[in-house]
């Protein structure tokens, strides 16, 4: 198979844009950090990925996501280090909801504002920017949880609100008690599952999509290759679709997509980054690397123009009857994230 050429080495900065109608501007495409600090293997060289940082914001990528569960803590003090003097004009998104052994999910008021209170103090910031519900704790009530976030809003200490792999009915109710700027889920070609009902939900109601994984946790960029060259202690490896049973039949969708990328004269992880753009300009991606020349392509995603032709025949090669495997087995999605009622919750109290 022919190898895509080698695209420009030069883009242009990413333009702004208005994730929800609540005013928060980002760059049209964010930085997922994850993987500098938690997940992908072992642990990357502070001062590289301090560099990669810099380098993100200086090309104009101001829109940093992190959680206080990558590391755990450590990837919020990383980009505390990184940001150090240099705060303006970066928006920074960072999440609670994940206790450090990565097994209980809580909402609680008490456990909200500890843990708004302790990022703050790790990215050594006044304010974040926007603060995300990381999953949702299916015990208490999505009206309790947002009400500690509005007294957090109206404190100063938190700009924005937003919640993560959040059901429609959860986020209708969350929206009522204070508007939710942005929904972060998992959206690439491969999973798509929230267009059904999360999405236009989003849209109906004016809130902001954050697509995580926009590059299938790395699949677009190197196909079935990608898992043999996979650290033991990378947890994608435990994720169904990079089983060998399901990623000898996955790897056609990838082989498809590259073919076509050599048609664009581009790279296939940027056909698959070109595609998430072009779901609509309240769609911001944040596909996460730890090196400087993987950003620097993904960047120029910015520039791959497809047609409507185009985007039915990348869809067509991963298709939900093609993929073979689920997406995830890591805590709750967005299908697992009902809470009870509010009465529930006042009658108990």
């Amino acid at each position: 198979m022919a190898a895509a050429p080698a695209p420009a080495s030069v883009s242009p900065p990413p333009r702004m844009m208005k994730l929800g109608w609540q005013g928060l501007e980002v760059s049209a495409q964010g930085l997922g950090c994850m993987g500098m600090s938690a997940a992908y293997g072992e642990r990357k060289p502070e001062a590289d990925m301090v560099a990669l940082l810099r380098h993100a914001v200086a090309s104009g990528v101001t829109f940093l996501d992190t959680s206080d569960s990558y590391g755990p803590h450590t990837n919020e003090v990383l980009i505390g280090k990184a940001l150090h003097g240099a705060r303006e004009n970066v928006q920074v998104a960072t999440k609670f909801g994940i206790t450090t052994d990565l097994r209980e999910i809580r909402g609680d008021p008490t456990y909200v504002r500890a843990a708004c209170e302790a990022s703050l103090r790790r990215l050594g910031v006044d304010c974040i920017d926007l603060y995300y519900q990381h999953r949702i704790d299916t015990s208490v009530p999505v009206e309790v949880t947002m009400g500690e976030l509005k007294k957090l809003v109206e404190e100063g200490k938190i700009k924005y609100i937003g919640l993560s792999e959040a059901s429609a009915s959860t986020i209708r109710r969350a929206h009522a008690v204070h508007p939710i700027t942005a929904v972060q889920l998992e959206w690439s070609l491969w999973t798509r599952d929230a267009e059904q009902d999360v999405i236009p939900t989003c849209r109906q109601l004016g809130i902001g999509i954050v697509a995580y994984s926009p590059l299938g946790r790395g699949f677009f960029s190197g196909g079935a290759k990608l898992v043999s060259d996979l650290p033991d202690d990378d947890f994608r490896k435990t994720l169904p679709r990079f089983q060998p049973e399901n990623m000898e039949k996955n790897a056609l969708i990838f082989e498809r997509v590259n073919q076509m990328a050599a048609r664009k004269g581009c790279t296939s992880s940027q056909l698959a980054l070109a595609w998430v753009h072009h779901q609509g300009s309240d769609v911001c991606p944040i596909p996460g690397t730890t090196k400087i020349a993987n950003f620097n392509q993904n960047l120029r995603a910015l520039s791959v123009k497809l047609t409507l032709e185009e985007m039915a025949e990348l869809e067509s090669y991963a298709a939900m009857d093609v993929v073979q495997g689920d997406r995830s087995t890591f805590l709750n999605s967005w299908r697992d994230s009902d809470t009870p009622p509010l009465s529930s919750w006042k009658s108990s109290k």
